[in-house]
């Protein structure tokens, strides 16, 4: 493969991509690595909360679904339009800034309001993260090593959600059994809440050591925003399948991140510094393992002379999380976290592609918009509704103590959507965009 130069997004020439800019990538994948732990670290902390503040499980969905939910779907476009356009590392630290925010909040929210703007301000930076650091990173290297390059993007996510369980649990557990004053007095969840956003504030730091990289594959450098709108509408016999099987892996990842742990509290009688570590590790060991094996099975998938051969392991992924789906009603701990681990290995795999695909199937100046649009459609399904239908479903089977079931039930369901979707979207995928030599 030749390299790749075409022009930025003024129209002027720019340098070809002749290496790889690992060491930026290395801190882009720390950043999302940030904003995962910081989304994601609540849900061990939850039960806390929830009885400390009196909520109810279907409060607790709408703090962990609704409050991401509804501002992602609401400035996902323009974001990706901003990504498309303007200086992406300044959106990355602003995206820091506001999710160190949201921690410090959630440490001193004393009711559901004030809880639900700060999960809101965390979480929906956390999520925004990942494509503008998709975006960055795409520019970074040759198309051919997108898929090795979004593979430690990638782990940073998954890293980042095992952080927040695993030192989630521990820092929650010294917090209880500390014999000296707590951090301002606060309660144990509140002092771990306080000490991740100032962890947060520090991981932020390196990010101020990156410069913009010039834009590459741009296609239509000029084009108005109407104009790429269409030209993904185009592409919607690939693009709307594609949603909907990674729509169905954020439904499933959601679920999981956010009903767990309750379930392991309720029903296998653990307490999270019991089961924070497995949990993390389950995730932190999904997160490696998924990440390899999505990154070199989309590098793989691109030299398959068949239609949509990248998306070939995001349909095996598929498959294989519907049966570890029912990890929520395993007999034991341990074939729950086998199950649990397996199915957050698929979710890495799938996610992974599907990131990959986009960057090499989709032209530059559509990248953004099209991130954007999926993650409205994340937004409003999976992290929106995900949490809520569980706990409306375990409700019609009998109330909170139907909770394991309400979430093997839905997440089999969601499983066989998935897999619909991605083998559509691989029976409909374009052929890459032609490359300049």
């Amino acid at each position: 493969m030749t390299d790749t130069a075409i022009t930025d997004v003024d129209g002027a020439p720019v340098a070809p991509i002749r290496r790889t800019a690992w060491g930026a990538i290395l801190v882009l994948a720390l950043a999302v690595c940030a904003g995962a732990t910081m989304r994601t670290v609540f849900s061990p902390l939850q039960e806390a909360a929830k009885a400390s503040m009196g909520l109810t499980d279907v409060q607790m969905s709408l703090v962990q679904g609704l409050a991401m939910a509804a501002p992602m779907a609401l400035i996902a476009l323009p974001l990706g339009w901003l990504a498309d356009r303007t200086n992406r590392l300044r959106i990355l630290l602003v995206l820091s800034g506001l999710w160190t925010v949201g921690m410090a909040m959630t440490a001193f929210a004393q009711d559901f309001t004030v809880l639900f703007l700060a999960r809101m301000l965390a979480g929906t930076a956390g999520n925004f993260v990942v494509p503008v650091a998709i975006s960055v990173a795409a520019d970074l290297c040759m198309p051919e090593r997108r898929g090795r390059s979004l593979l430690l993007l990638s782990l940073g996510n998954v890293v980042g959600a095992a952080l927040a369980f695993a030192i989630g649990g521990v820092v929650l557990g010294a917090a209880v059994e500390q014999h000296t004053p707590a951090l301002f007095g606060l309660e144990p969840w509140r002092e771990t809440s306080l000490w991740f956003a100032i962890a947060s504030a520090v991981l932020t730091l390196p990010l101020l050591a990156l410069r913009e990289p010039a834009r590459h594959e741009v296609e239509q450098a000029d084009a108005p925003i109407r104009a790429i709108a269409s030209a993904l509408w185009s592409r919607r016999g690939f693009l709307v399948p594609l949603f909907i099987g990674q729509v169905g892996v954020v439904m499933a990842d959601m679920a999981a991140t956010v009903w767990a742990a309750p379930v392991l509290e309720r029903d296998y009688g653990l307490s999270p510094v019991e089961f924070g570590s497995w949990m993390g590790g389950g995730l932190l060991l999904a997160g490696i393992v998924g990440s390899i094996i999505g990154g070199f099975s989309a590098d793989w998938g691109q030299k398959l002379t068949r239609r949509g051969g990248i998306l070939t392991g995001a349909v095996i992924a598929a498959v294989l999380a519907v049966p570890a789906s029912l990890y929520p009603i395993m007999p034991s701990t341990a074939l729950f976290g086998v199950a649990f681990t397996l199915l957050m290995i698929c979710g890495t795999v799938a996610g992974l592609i599907t990131a990959t695909a986009i960057a090499v199937l989709v032209p530059n100046e559509e990248r953004g918009l099209c991130l954007g649009a999926f993650m409205i459609l994340g937004a409003l399904i999976g992290i929106g509704i995900a949490p809520l239908v569980v706990t409306l479903t375990s409700q019609a089977m009998g109330g909170e103590s139907q909770l394991a079931l309400s979430l093997a039930v839905t997440s089999v369901i969601i499983g066989v959507l998935s897999f619909g979707g991605f083998w559509l979207a691989m029976k409909n995928a374009p052929r890459p965009p032609e490359e300049a030599v």
